[in-house]
């Protein structure tokens, strides 16, 4: 595993602490608790974009649940379309946004490299070509078999589901609840990956990418995208709304082109418009074994992989060794 010694440079620029969400502060924290819980749905964040995003999807072009019984090639083929279509516009987008054209140069960027890598580790010896096939082909693909299952076992009843009118209270406590669960779920998932025999063969494909971009957030292996997308899973067992589930699937899908952005926050002229990359995350991608989770629970805190970003951290994890 000696991908973590080839991302070697002084260009770091950021030295505020991660902070875990207030939610499992002990004593309690009622008012950060509440607040955390929040401000993500009533602030423009990647969270409200993408709730706003399924409730498109859902009221435009979700088939009439009498189509979805059988596996029909116009609407299976119309949900995978629709889906290459939204990674290729966002992370498409992005890219282009922040490192083609560079509009907004260096502000708020975690690592100041210039250039995403060219190299013989990378499919087509392109880090960019190699992340959009994986992310594509791949990532894109298994989001979608995800996606049509579901629909398919709502339309046979197979999948239980709740109405907003009589249940907007479940509705509610479910958009509060899926950051935590998806937060929990993707740091043992995320543990399990990083278990040798895993590594080797399947997680060392996204690790590929020291230096990150927006592709680099779903270029992953096949086996990993059917791992880290299982979260969803809890939807096909336990009642929620469509429009809840495509919250959750987009967060899992689209989220990561934000989250490996490699800048804090998208900036168009000078207002900060969304966050971007996670510095939690990103230091996992710099110094590996470490912040498997993300903030929204405070598992790596939990279990002693926790790094904020200091010096004393990284000698401390290099001490661990």
């Amino acid at each position: 595993m000696s991908d973590t010694n080839s991302n070697k440079q002084d260009t770091w620029n950021h030295t505020t602490p991660v902070i875990f969400s207030p939610l499992f502060d002990w004593p309690p924290n009622f008012k950060g608790a509440f607040l955390t819980l929040t401000k993500r749905w009533v602030t423009l964040s990647r969270n409200v974009l993408f709730l706003l995003l399924a409730w498109l999807v859902y009221s435009q072009l979700i088939p009439e649940v009498a189509a979805m019984k059988t596996l029909q090639l116009g609407w299976v083929g119309a949900v995978l379309l629709r889906n290459y279509l939204l990674m290729t516009v966002i992370a498409g987008g992005l890219h282009l946004y922040l490192f083609t054209y560079r509009r907004q140069g260096k502000q708020l960027k975690y690592d100041h490299r210039e250039q995403l890598e060219k190299s013989g580790k990378f499919s087509f010896r392109n880090q960019v070509w190699d992340n959009m096939f994986w992310t594509l082909v791949s990532g894109t693909t298994i989001w979608s078999l995800y996606e049509i299952l579901y629909f398919w076992g709502v339309a046979n009843g197979v999948i239980p589901t709740v109405n907003f009118a009589d249940h907007w209270v479940a509705f509610v406590l479910w958009l509060l609840a899926i950051p935590v669960l998806t937060s929990s779920h993707f740091y043992f998932i995320h543990r399990l990956l990083h278990w040798p025999p895993l590594y080797k063969t399947v997680h060392r494909l996204h690790h590929r990418n020291i230096h990150i971009g927006p592709w680099s957030g779903l270029s992953m292996h096949p086996v990993e995208h059917v791992f880290y997308m299982s979260s969803v899973l809890i939807h096909f067992v336990i009642a929620s709304h469509p429009l809840i589930f495509l919250t959750h699937l987009f967060s899992r899908c689209l989220g990561p082109t934000f989250s490996h952005a490699g800048f804090e926050k998208v900036i168009v002229g000078r207002t900060q418009v969304v966050d971007a990359a996670d510095f939690h995350h990103q230091l996992h991608h710099r110094f590996f074994e470490c912040n498997y989770g993300t903030v929204d629970a405070p598992w790596d805190s939990w279990f002693s992989t926790y790094h904020d970003g200091s010096d004393e951290a990284t000698a401390a994890m290099k001490k661990s060794k």
